[in-house]
């Protein structure tokens, strides 16, 4: 008996197949309905990332728009009018000086009774006075300057120049007018010297007294 009940252990029963066959259907279609949710779980992180891309990019695209923007700031260049041989054409006066202005479209350069800034006036604080309208308003080098000078001295000539530079940018631009005004460009310097009288030596100055 005890060998047929080993023998009867042994042998599978269709029943015990049937069983075995089930659970690894059960195992298969387990595996299988796990298989699309990881597939779910990695399209989106794939989704995620082509979002964070696209993010990336846009926000890439939309600095280089503003750079864009930046860099294409127009530069405003005037131009004559049709039969115009200047801008504008302005006097000036200090003390004896009068001088005389036309300014033109162009790079900055200054003739001054047809010589250049640096030959006419070698000081630098005088041509750093003449400069000032024309820094102050950011435009150094968009107008050339022609000026006629005449009576006066260096002084003189130069504080009459930057006056009359002054007057000229407001006739091309007259929104450069409140900064000129509040810089102090605009008014004419009223200080002349004072005239001789009889019977002194200069304005004020008398001879010496003697009593004997």
């Amino acid at each position: 008996m005890t060998e047929h009940q080993t023998e009867d252990t042994d042998v599978t029963t269709p029943e015990a197949e049937l069983e075995t066959v089930e659970t690894e259907a059960v195992e298969t279609e387990a595996v299988e309905a796990d298989a699309p949710e990881v597939e779910a779980t990695e399209a989106e992180a794939t989704e995620g990332e082509a979002t964070e891309a696209e993010a990336d990019t846009a926000a890439d695209e939309a600095g280089d728009a503003d750079e864009a923007e930046v860099e294409a700031t127009p530069v405003v260049r005037h131009t004559l009018n049709a039969g115009a041989h200047h801008l504008a054409q302005t006097v000036g006066r200090r003390k004896q000086a009068i001088v005389r202005v036309r300014l033109l479209p162009g790079t900055g350069k200054f003739t001054l009774n047809g010589k250049s800034m640096d030959d006419y006036f070698p000081n630098k604080v005088h041509q750093q006075l003449i400069r000032e309208p024309l820094v102050t308003t950011e435009k150094p080098e968009t107008f050339d300057v022609i000026a006629t000078l005449r009576g006066g001295g260096t002084t003189g000539q130069a504080g009459a120049l930057r006056l009359a530079i002054a007057r000229a940018l407001i006739a091309v631009d007259s929104e450069d007018r409140p900064v000129l005004k509040k810089a102090g460009f605009l008014t004419r310097d009223p200080r002349v010297k004072e005239r001789k009288k009889y019977g002194l030596k200069k304005a004020r100055k008398a001879p010496q007294y003697s009593k004997r």
